[in-house]
């Protein structure tokens, strides 16, 4: 059964009414207080009430609560028993998912729930619909210009271990023996004992700890055999061939080692690939298919991010501004950073946070990204990729119409002929011309047989023109934003531990990077709060301070009112005392 309350409309009596003030504001301007007000009442747990029975059953956790606590746990980097621990006693995580109740029912959550509330999560892909809509509400409470965002990538970690080439065929034997006597005993025994010996257990896999390095290859080479062994022996069995752990047996043949027909009747001969022959996409861990390889970070992934940025020099005024986190992407390691940033750009546009320009590194600048992203109405300002030519005299120098077409060199020399066939030119100049002009030695015409020729296309001169603006000062101070949200990466990894995460697999590794990244914006966002609440109350100069000096007298004197009147009642001491004198 759905358990949802309404954290929209507003309480008759405060229940937080019992702390002092001085409390109350700590927790109204903490990270606490934003959740509560802006994140937490806009939630979408629409979307995750259709996985749950409308009436029948036990009612599930508050669902607020339970994707609050969700965005928390990954905000503060916590283990799940952490978070059952903060839930129960933590009064600010109480403020913030507006727990009102003590009872157990309100404030506690199992383990077990909160796995499996995640794990739907996950398995549904809310993680996406979670990010977006908390940057959106942020977005539109701060006033957020999204117009120029700078994009880059992190490398992060799964928790998985990192193994060797030997470690990964090992290890993937032993998974899918594992497998195959839990779910096909009878199968398992058919194999011969001394295999199972060798990678069954794990004490036995010890062994292959021990190898010496001058033995390394001959060890690898009888893994390699007893692997494909086992791949060719359940191959023509098809609920074997439908295992999960058979997939990835026959995914490391695949990738680490050269499958050779033998001769009719023997078995296939199987040799060891060498190293540069694997490639960077190769199953790097059986218990975390989904990683890869970069040759400069290792293995794991990387999380695409896209943030705003702000260009104003007052310090004043970027302490008001909200740098915030607009898109998370996670790819495999082995991923190139170019193919993110298309799909960055429609995911942001979708949601109405579109950017105009973007800044980014060479490794996304390249001609096809520029064209895309202009394509979308978006400037991409990033330096070309590779060395520019070795001539003093770039193409840029020459003078082009319209049409692309060479008007005159930089010496004011027309062109005799330009032919065009398929968006290349060729420009031909006279010989005698060429041969006697002062920068020839520089200039990327070449001699030929009637004439000398200038031969490109399109994307040389558009290479050409990125390169002759890239030393300018314009160009530098457009540019220079984009170092910036290198500090953005480390806040990212210091503040809620995405570099070494709790999960493996990219789904959950998903999950995580996209919920950290909205606690980077909840605590961005009530920085900037605090910054504009400051910048409000010195506005104001000292009328806060009259108020609350005129405030307080009020009180005094309202007490002694008080005390003089009831100072007089029929049953008070000093009236006692006057009917005396008075006898």
């Amino acid at each position: 059964m759905v358990n949802i309350k309404d954290h929209k409309t507003g309480r008759l009596f405060d229940p937080w009414g019992h702390l002092g003030p001085k409390r109350r504001k700590l927790l109204d301007e903490s990270w606490a207080g934003l959740f509560r007000k802006e994140i937490l009442p806009d939630l979408p747990v629409d979307k995750m009430a259709p996985f749950f029975d409308a009436g029948l059953g036990r009612p599930t956790k508050e669902l607020y609560t339970v994707q609050g606590v969700l965005i928390l746990q990954q905000m503060h980097d916590l283990s799940d028993e952490e978070t059952v621990q903060q839930l129960a006693f933590s009064l600010q995580w109480h403020y913030a998912l507006d727990i009102a109740s003590d009872s157990d029912n309100a404030a506690y959550i199992c383990p077990k729930t909160l796995w499996n509330m995640r794990q739907v999560v996950t398995d549904h892909g809310l993680d996406t619909v979670l990010f977006n809509h908390t940057t959106d509400k942020l977005a539109k409470v701060f006033k957020v210009d999204t117009a120029k965002p700078r994009l880059d990538s992190v490398h992060i970690k799964s928790n998985m271990r990192r193994l060797g080439r030997l470690g990964i065929l090992v290890r993937t034997i032993h998974k899918f023996l594992i497998n195959l006597k839990r779910h096909h005993a009878e199968l398992f025994a058919t194999i011969e004992p001394d295999l199972v010996d060798r990678y069954f257990t794990e004490k036995s896999l010890g062994c292959f700890s021990l190898v010496k390095p001058s033995n390394s290859q001959r060890t690898l080479a009888a893994v390699g055999a007893d692997l494909g062994r086992l791949a060719q022996l359940f191959k023509d069995h098809p609920e074997i061939a439908a295992m999960h752990s058979y997939q990835l047996l026959a995914r490391v043949l695949h990738e680490q080692c050269t499958v050779k027909a033998g001769p009719a009747g023997d078995p296939p001969e199987i040799s060891l690939k060498a190293p540069r022959e694997i490639a960077a996409d190769s199953l790097q861990n059986p218990a975390d298919p989904d990683a890869g390889y970069d040759g400069h970070k290792g293995q794991g992934y990387q999380v695409q991010v896209m943030e705003t940025y702000c260009v104003a020099e007052d310090e004043k005024i970027r302490s008001q501004t909200l740098n915030l986190i607009t898109q998370v992407e996670v790819q495999p390691a082995h991923e190139s950073d170019a193919h993110a940033l298309i799909p960055a750009l429609k995911s942001t546009q979708e949601r109405g946070l579109g950017p105009e320009e973007v800044l980014a590194d060479s490794l996304y600048g390249g001609d096809d990204n520029c064209q895309a992203a202009a394509a979308l109405g978006v400037e991409l300002v990033s330096p070309t990729m590779g060395k520019a030519p070795a001539h003093a005299v770039s193409l840029a120098d020459f003078t082009f119409s319209e049409n692309h077409r060479i008007v005159a060199c930089p010496q004011g020399q027309v062109p005799v002929k330009v032919t065009s066939k398929k968006k290349r030119y060729c420009a031909a100049f006279n010989s005698e011309l060429c041969l006697n002009c002062s920068i020839r030695d520089g200039c990327p015409v070449k001699p030929g047989e009637k004439a000398h020729y200038l031969h490109y296309d399109d994307k040389t001169l558009r290479l050409a023109r990125r390169r002759a603006q890239e030393p300018t000062p314009a160009f530098k101070e457009r540019y220079r934003y984009r170092s910036g949200i290198e500090g953005a990466m480390s806040e990212y990894a210091t503040r809620t531990g995405v570099k070494r995460l709790r999960v493996r697999g990219k789904p959950a590794v998903g999950f995580c990077a996209r919920l950290k990244a909205i606690g980077v914006n909840i605590y961005r966002a009530t920085a900037v709060r605090q910054a504009l609440t400051r910048a409000n109350r010195a506005s104001e100069g000292g009328k806060p301070a009259l108020a609350a000096l005129f405030l307080f007298f009020k009180e005094q004197f309202a007490a002694l009112g008080r005390l003089g009147k009831d100072s007089f009642a029929p049953d008070s001491y000093r009236y006692q005392n006057e009917l005396k004198m008075a006898a």
